[in-house]
């Protein structure tokens, strides 16, 4: 069973689980709840990706995704578009890696339930440079 706990009081807004807590609002420090909602859809398909990754017993670069969306004006403002950016550091099978990829966007279940409501975009760049550290 899935569950969260989310508490409001006028000054402050939690969102909360067995395993972290997280502010909610528009002050520094505290998500939004789109930010949310993006940022599951990149756990979510970060996730996903390597799961195929392992499955395939391929190399599991080190990976930076950026979600970018824009909502509807029309209310209510559900996402209109979403891509996500797939940063890949270090020496993969690129053909390999973009096929994995693509069948992440198919298979993570966030990516599926927004694309019902907003057009889903994906690229992937290759950066032979380790940026990111373990």
């Amino acid at each position: 069973m899935l569950e969260i706990k989310t508490n409001y009081t006028p000054k402050k807004s939690t969102l909360e689980t067995d395993r972290a807590v997280v502010e909610l609002g528009s002050e520094a420090g505290q998500l939004y709840p789109y930010d949310l909602l993006l940022g599951a859809l990149s756990a979510c398909f970060y996730a996903t990706l390597h799961e195929i990754l392992e499955k395939q017993k391929a190399e599991i670069p080190n990976v930076e995704i950026v979600v970018t969306g824009e909502k509807r004006k029309e209310v209510p403002t559900t996402l209109e578009w979403v891509n996500l950016r797939i940063t890949v550091m270090g020496e993969v099978n690129e053909k390999q890696f973009q096929r994995s990829v693509d069948l992440a966007a198919k298979y993570c279940s966030i990516h599926e339930t927004i694309s019902k409501v907003a057009k889903m975009s994906h690229e992937v760049v290759f950066d032979s440079r380790d940026k990111l550290v373990d």
